[in-house]
């Protein structure tokens, strides 16, 4: 049996470690693209400016606008290749950093998330959405980011709501890895630069993923809690570090190495819907898990220990919590559709998928969720 895993090169976290970011530069030239949204700039600004002063660095700001697009990708690269920039920088949420991802290719590539909303910071892969923020496909390149590098302190000055998403992100990552495993299915571990998912050649994931996956959903349940109330407080303590840990490492090599089943594919359904629009990428994966345990009849216990788990940090549970006050039969046809495309992650469940069965399972996972927020009201 072939099997694989990746992982970025280094990985380092810590107070104020944008400080040393200068250091990782060095390691390419004396100039890099930065590729962040101007809010994210403003917020390390000073940081920024201690790096360029420091070690003489140029630091080519993008003007990010958002949405990693391909219009966008095509724009940053002719601007790397204009002002002959030595590597490139991810800085700030997801989007950004899979920008960065697209533009950079897999060479000389420094990701600095601001926020742990996401995964994405570990991966080879990006997700690639149209101008109007709607899925469009994935990209995958031939090397994980050389280096992330992760500054608690800015993370726990964040916004509370993006590590809370983060968190939503993470839970998905033991329940697709469990289902993945259970099927042999293959892992994005083991795609080749350059070749699509659907017709790459099979390679399943490491006990070494599992172990991570499963790791990664026992410290949520252990932390997430208090490292909400550190956040809250802009506080950097053990609980939050160990969240930030597991929604941005422990979840990225175990959504990568171990694999991606129906949550994802489900969240990617999802987006067509306009109200999911003003929700952040984790808070739609929280809820589309519990569409999954629906999916493959998880046993309650483990539902409900799930549901308690978002209610208890604030994740949705229910479709009105990500903005869908109201479905038609035609848009819930259209998300199990878009979910069950056959090169979708969906079909790594070890069972066979139809789309009535996908769109049966978002509604039941609707009700469960709206039941269990009243059963606790």
């Amino acid at each position: 049996m072939r099997k694989a895993f990746i992982s970025p090169s280094k990985y380092v976290q810590g107070e104020n470690e944008l400080l040393n970011l200068g250091y990782f530069i060095q390691t390419y030239g004396d100039s890099a693209l930065l590729i962040a949204h101007p809010d994210d700039v403003k917020r390390v600004k000073d940081k920024l400016d201690f790096t360029s002063n420091k070690f003489n660095i140029t630091l080519v700001e993008s003007g990010f606008r958002g949405e990693c697009s391909r219009d966008e990708i095509g724009r940053l690269k002719d601007l790397a290749r204009e002002k002959n920039c030595s590597c490139t920088i991810g800085l700030g949420g997801g989007k950004a950093i899979d920008t960065a991802k697209c533009v950079a290719e897999g060479d000389a590539l420094i990701i600095v998330p601001t926020i742990a909303a996401t995964d994405a910071p570990t991966s080879h892969s990006a997700v690639i959405y149209s101008n109007e923020g709607a899925f469009e496909d994935y990209a995958y390149f031939k090397q994980s980011p050389s280096i992330v590098m992760i500054d608690t302190t800015v993370i726990a000055n964040a916004p509370t709501r993006f590590l809370v998403s983060g968190m939503g992100d993470a839970l998905s990552t033991y329940f697709e890895a469990r289902a993945t495993s259970r099927s042999f299915s293959k892992v994005n571990a083991g795609l080749p630069n350059g070749v699509h998912a659907g017709a790459a050649p099979i390679a399943r994931g490491t006990k070494a993923a599992q172990a991570l996956a499963k790791l990664c959903y026992e410290t949520l349940l252990e932390d997430g809690i208090q490292a909400k109330a550190a956040c809250d407080s802009n506080k950097v303590t053990p609980a939050l570090e160990n969240i930030i840990e597991t929604n941005i490492l422990l979840s990225g090599l175990g959504f990568e190495s171990g694999g991606l089943a129906a949550a994802h594919a489900i969240h990617n359904g999802l987006t067509v819907l306009e109200g999911t629009h003003h929700y952040f990428h984790g808070e739609k994966v929280a809820f589309s898990t519990i569409a999954q345990l629906v999916l493959e009849n998880a046993p309650k216990e483990e539902v409900n220990e799930v549901l308690e788990f978002c209610v208890s940090v604030g994740l949705p549970v229910c479709l009105a919590d990500i903005g869908v006050n109201s479905m038609t039969d035609e848009e819930l046809a259209k998300v199990a559709e878009l979910a069950c495309i056959p090169e979708e992650s969906i079909h790594a469940m070890p069972f066979p998928i139809t789309e009535e069965a996908v769109a049966a399972a978002i509604i039941v996972a609707d009700q469960l969720g709206q039941a269990f927020k009243q059963g606790r009201n």
